[in-house]
């Protein structure tokens, strides 16, 4: 029997939660380095969670993103890299927490560069920002709140470096997003809203992405977490 909506609510909150000390736990236990293989990063993560939560499941691919690689979007594989220095570094990982997904993901700078502290500063804004203009606007589609999120990107003086802002999360395994379905995606060619129920009748529960790109220093940055509760 499926959970009510509280339930669900609840449990995706918790899931989040499990997300949020998995990576307050990255970052205190150093696990982000210079010298260290962006794969290998990913691999310590990945047993990290299974130490914490007894986590073994991951609903998509362990993304760990240094430098260059950082202005990738997510559905290509760049070549493993070795961080530097002087690096910028994100990471975004789906964890299964007792059959619910969390989608989460945060930015690391290694070094000094005011440019790439800026831009790690700027990501928490201006997703609170997207998430405030969502909850004012009821009727929001896809497409609105993505040029919303696009508009606040612009104004603090970068790109978005997707094609979508954010997309459709829940149980697992969630109906899965199809590439093609722009309906499960905040994206300029969904004009539905977000606001509404799956065909299983439940409520739509929605993550919301930031990935910033400054492609002339060639480097970006990535934050999200959930955006309907």
């Amino acid at each position: 029997m499926a959970d009510d909506e509280p339930t669900r609510a609840a449990r995706l909150l918790e899931a989040q939660a499990k997300a949020v000390r998995l990576f307050a736990e990255i970052e205190d236990r150093g696990l982000i380095a210079a010298g260290r293989a962006e794969r290998d990063v990913s691999d310590r993560v990945r047993d990290l969670a299974n130490e914490l939560f007894g986590t073994t499941r991951h609903w998509h691919k362990r993304i760990v993103r240094s430098g260059p690689n950082t202005l990738k979007p997510y559905r290509e594989n760049p070549p493993d890299r070795v961080i530097g220095t002087d690096d910028i570094v994100f990471a975004d990982f789906g964890p299964i927490f007792e059959e619910y997904e969390a989608d989460f993901g945060r930015t690391f700078v290694l070094g000094d560069d005011p440019v790439k502290h800026r831009l790690r500063d700027d990501l928490p804004e201006i997703f609170a920002a997207g998430k405030r203009y969502f909850a004012d606007h009821p009727d929001s589609t896809g497409k609105r709140l993505y040029a919303e999120v696009e508009r606040l990107a612009a104004e603090h003086g970068w790109e978005l470096g997707g094609w979508h802002a954010g997309h459709l999360v829940g149980e697992f395994p969630h109906e899965w997003i199809d590439g093609a379905d722009v309906e499960s995606y905040i994206t300029p060619a969904n004009d539905t809203p977000l606001r509404r129920t799956d065909k299983a009748g439940r409520r739509c529960h929605w993550i919301l992405e930031i990935h910033l790109i400054d492609g002339e220093r060639e480097f970006g940055g990535f934050h999200e977490e959930l955006l309907t509760l």
